[in-house]
């Protein structure tokens, strides 16, 4: 058959997809309003429309978004813990690229992450015109006031005194955040950047038990339903607004089902897995919350919402509270796989830490129902949003973000991105298409709360497989340094190709070399990293050079 014969006839094949899925009905006149809720150390196989078989957890939220919108199956975020993801996310820049932190305490005291002046959603969707909105985990940084002018922590912040660096200096017109985790204190909320309550509680809880400064009146099991409130009071203002042509951009970050795992009382009992089941659960009501309230206020056909993880689930959660070496696998023995197909968990440089579950609904410019396999990055958010909005950026401003909107309108169109750099905790690792390179020989995490190979373990047995200590990290870039699978015969990553491919291992590390000097993913000006040096190879033990 004649090639443009072919042509033709996939592109009559899509069109037809298209028009029954309904994604060439009228497009909004209007911008969308924009809905990004990000969940916490929220698996891919902790959806029902993503683990299937393999998921023992009712999500009907997320589920009705995978129904009416796009599901996609190959969304990665870019760390495998949270900092650094949400980093990511906010600027488009992959944050091993600051430069170093402003001073901080532990935990919730963190300084701020970003520089001065730096560019952010809340930012850019401000200056299109929308009304712009965060409402939940923050764990970006704050500058908080303090009775001795030192730097901030447990036992020295004025919480009479608003934060002097917040989401209010990066771009968000209204906030409601816990500066942490849930199970990081301080545990108190902050609206506006304005202190809520009396401070004068030290409290705790299960998990980690990490005991800390608290509101008087804070109860780790209230959260959820109070992060789901504000959101629904967000829209509800902003709704007569929003349906007159001045859109809203609302961020959420859920702080579950990241420990401690506190499902309120309404929650408890309803999963057949436990309390961890529970949690994903009221997790999941949040979403169907959200879409509730958008229709309720007329404004569920011209809102974008999208709803995603900020990476994979911790192992050390499951039926007991307490954090327990392992706990996921004895779920897997019911049944239920919080990583999916994939191996490994937060913390690694496997794919269960950072492939997570992605959908996407926009009524009359999203088709409904279709899968979409191309790899999309979390950080790839701010520049598919500024194609939604039609915003220009200047040539520093998201250097490593790559728009999906083509891939929103059109799942089954070609790939936007196909390479992006993984960040473990104690190894990176690269996708390039359907391959994975890991850049060591094991996990890339120390192995404490299950990932397996522990990191030091397989340095050492690899070290004794090349036979000799090296002289230069160039040594590193070959077997058995390196782990080389191929996700799409291969998703689990349990067939190590490395020593077949020795010229492709070579040409993808002065890929990405070249990526991390030149300060930039997308095309533009060379720009300069935060770091003088950014080593590709991280958490490289010493007794591995000579």
């Amino acid at each position: 058959m004649p090639k443009i014969t072919q042509l033709i006839i996939r592109s009559l094949t899509i069109i037809t997809l298209l028009v029954i899925n309904g994604s060439l009905t009228a497009t909004p006149n209007t911008r969308p309003n924009i809905v990004f809720i990000l969940a916490d150390d929220l698996g891919f196989g902790d959806i029902k429309s993503f683990g299937k078989e393999r998921c023992q957890i009712e999500t009907p939220g997320f589920d009705q978004l995978a129904r009416e919108g796009v599901r996609f199956t190959d969304a990665h975020a870019n760390a495998s813990v949270c900092v650094p993801t949400r980093k990511a996310i906010m600027t488009g820049k992959y944050a091993w690229r600051f430069g170093r932190s402003a001073p901080s305490g532990p935990w919730g005291f963190i300084g701020s992450q970003f520089p001065k002046g730096q560019h952010t959603l809340g930012h850019m969707l401000r200056k299109a015109g929308y009304k712009t909105g965060y409402v939940g985990k923050w764990h970006l940084g704050t500058k908080m006031q303090t009775t001795d002018g030192k730097v901030q922590g447990p036992k020295n912040v004025d919480y009479k005194k608003p934060l002097l660096d917040g989401p209010k200096q990066h771009g968000f017109d209204y906030s409601f955040i816990l500066p942490g985790s849930l199970d990081m204190y301080p545990y108190v909320y902050a609206r506006n950047n304005e202190w809520l309550g009396k401070v004068n509680s030290q409290k705790g809880w299960s998990a980690f038990n990490r005991v800390g400064p608290a509101a008087d009146d804070f109860e780790d099991h209230e959260v959820l339903n109070t992060f789901s409130t504000e959101v629904e009071g967000f829209i509800k203002r902003n709704a007569k607004n929003a349906q007159n042509g001045k859109p809203f951009f609302i961020y959420m970050a859920l702080t579950a089902p990241h420990t401690p795992t506190s499902p309120s009382d309404k929650f408890k009992g309803k999963s057949k897995i436990g309390v961890y089941g529970d949690f994903v659960m009221e997790t999941d009501d949040c979403v169907n919350r959200v879409l509730n309230s958008l229709k309720a206020n007329g404004l569920d056909r011209n809102t974008l919402v999208i709803a995603t993880s900020d990476h994979g689930p911790a192992s050390y959660a499951g039926r007991e509270l307490k954090a327990t070496f392992n706990q996921l696998k004895e779920l897997e023995k019911e049944g239920h796989y919080s990583s999916g197909p994939y191996r490994g968990y937060k913390f690694s440089i496997y794919e269960g830490a950072f492939r997570v579950p992605f959908v996407a609904r926009w009524p009359g410019v999203v088709p409904k129902g279709l899968e979409c396999k191309e790899l999309i990055a979390l950080q790839d958010l701010m520049a598919t949003l500024a194609d939604i909005t039609k915003v220009k950026f200047e040539n520093h401003q998201a250097p490593d973000s790559i728009s999906f909107y083509s891939l929103l309108k059109n799942p089954q169109g070609p790939a936007t991105r196909d390479f992006m750099i993984l960040d473990g905790v104690q190894g990176r690792a690269l996708r390039i298409g359907d391959w994975k390179l890991a850049l060591c020989p094991g996990s890339g995490s120390s192995g404490r709360w299950g990932n397996v190979p522990k990191s030091d373990t397989a340095w050492r047995e690899a070290l004794g497989s090349y036979g000799k200590r090296i002289d230069s990290r160039s040594e590193l870039h070959q077997a058995p340094f390196v782990q080389l699978f191929n996700l799409e015969e291969d998703p689990s990553e349990s067939k190590n190709l490395a020593q077949q491919h020795p010229e492709r291992i070579q040409a993808w590390i002065k890929r990405a070399q070249k990526l991390i000097e030149r300060g930039r993913s997308t095309p533009g000006q060379p720009l300069k990293n935060g770091f003088k040096t950014i080593p590709l190879f991280k958490g490289v033990p010493r007794m591995v050079f000579k």
